[in-house]
């Protein structure tokens, strides 16, 4: 026996967990997306912040006839307040520059050009900024305040690197915060119209497994006009008609037992009966000789009915086991045990190919085959029909391999035809359980195949339907 799953009572396990780990995940995602043209933007702003001081630094030059005049300590406060080791200005083919008292030399210099606007460009500059390593020059090239004319820093990196990584840090706790309180929010509202009312189904399903026949557990629908609420009613109504199932079935199985007791004990009275009746056939009155006949054969039906009962009651259902089995002898087989194989008045045609093999349990679709064969002659001697012959062919169609069994009888009558699968109701002679048919129609069914009456011009046919995916030659 499977264990049963537990009830689920955690307010974050299973679909609860994984919505709010979804949710994270995808603000996150979003975050990131927008967190690269963002880094982007506050680098280009940086940068252009420190273009800035090298153009007004420009502008000194240009207002200062010799650039050799400036005070040290002028150029070294412009170029401290640009945070820039050098700046050089360049305009009409002239170059001027303006570098510290103690010139550095840089070991690395990478470029930035801030004339390059395109977003691809401005964003693996940030991330070649923000995961280089220290000690890197930056060359910061730009437009200067009149056309036809560039300014240039030199500055070293680690500020701006210093300054994108605060900036960071800063995005990351706002998306962190705008994700667990956008997370809440939708999980409460989610969980209000979906996650709850599934909760409650699941627990109510496994609940309800435990004690099916228990009609207090039975699901309550809700008023909700939506999906959910659908399956709400559906569960709740297949809830019902399993428990009015296990009712009736307990009802049935207790009225069968009884059943079973007392076609017990009315065949063992039918037996005696039987003995009896031999002892009265033997008498020499002409009346018990003329009325005998019909005692003996009264019994006989009322002990093959009972017997056919019991074994009904008996019948389990058991998975087929599936094997190779050549259709060809399964049928001559079935036709022996059928009593057919050398009748004086019936012709039995096997017309199967010898070289066939079909996947099935050749002991439940023997017992098919034999049941199908034994009907059609009793048919056929009850007819007394001229020329009597049973046939067994097949053929393949629809992906179906159909096995045939047909005779060239009376055929059917429509009154019979009507409940001809049904236990106790479908016999098609008199005196009969209707119990084989049903049998045999469960065992092709276990099988995957169907069992049916074809429609023929005379005579009877049955047509057993198997899945079929080889070449039939």
């Amino acid at each position: 026996m499977k264990d049963q799953p537990s009830v689920m009572t955690g307010r974050f396990s299973g679909l609860s967990s994984k919505l709010i780990a979804t949710i994270i995940g995808v603000i996150l995602l979003v975050e990131i997306v927008v967190y690269l043209p963002s880094l982007a933007s506050f680098r280009a702003t940086w940068l252009e912040d420190r273009l800035r001081v090298g153009i007004v630094a420009a502008r000194v030059l240009d207002a200062v006839p010799d650039v050799m005049a400036l005070p040290r300590n002028l150029t070294d406060r412009l170029l401290n307040s640009a945070g820039a080791h050098a700046i050089v200005y360049r305009r009409e083919g002239q170059s001027q520059l303006i570098e510290l008292t103690d010139p550095i030399i840089p070991d690395v210099v990478v470029t930035a050009d801030l004339r390059l606007r395109d977003l691809p460009t401005q964003v693996l500059g940030a991330l070649d900024t923000l995961f280089a390593g220290p000690g890197r020059t930056l060359r910061v090239v730009g437009a200067g305040d009149t056309d036809e004319s560039l300014v240039e820093l030199l500055m070293p990196e680690t500020p701006l690197r210093r300054d994108m990584l605060d900036y960071s840090r800063s995005i990351a706790l706002v998306s962190l915060g705008i994700a667990a309180v956008t997370a809440f929010v939708l999980y409460v509202l989610v969980s209000r119209l979906f996650i709850d009312p599934v909760l409650r189904m699941t627990n109510n399903m496994l609940a309800f497994r435990k004690a099916p026949e228990n009609g207090s557990l039975i699901l309550t629908p809700t008023r909700r006009r939506d999906e959910i609420g659908i399956l709400e009613r559906e569960l709740a109504d297949m809830e019902s008609d399993l428990f009015s199932m296990l009712r009736q079935r307990r009802h049935l199985a207790d009225l069968g037992l009884a059943v079973a007791k007392i076609n017990h004990d009315l065949r063992n009275t039918l037996t005696s009966a039987q003995l009896l009746s031999d002892q009265v056939a033997t008498l020499d009155d002409p009346k018990v000789q003329r009325l005998a006949p019909r005692l003996v054969n009264t019994l006989d039906r009322a002990t093959g009915f009972v017997q056919s009962v019991l074994d009904y009651g008996r019948e389990t259902t058991t998975v087929p086991q599936f094997s190779s089995v050549g259709l060809y002898d399964l049928v001559e087989d079935a036709a022996f045990e059928a009593r057919v194989a050398g009748h004086p008045l019936v012709t039995f045609q096997n017309d199967i190919d010898p070289e066939l093999f079909v996947d099935i349990d050749p002991g439940q679709m023997g017992r098919v085959l034999v049941n199908l064969i034994k009907n059609a002659r009793e048919a056929l001697e009850a007819a007394q029909t001229e020329q009597a012959i049973i046939a067994v062919e097949t053929r393949v169609g629809d992906g179906k391999l159909i096995i045939s069994v047909r005779d060239n009888g009376p055929g059917l009558a429509p009154r019979a035809r009507a409940k001809l699968f049904v236990a106790f109701e479908g016999s098609a002679r008199s005196g009969g359980t209707g119990l084989g048919l049903a049998i045999a129609r469960e065992i092709v069914e276990a099988h995957g195949g169907t069992l049916t009456l074809a429609e023929t011009g005379s005579g009877t046919q049955f047509d057993i339907a198997l899945p079929w995916r080889g070449p039939l030659d």
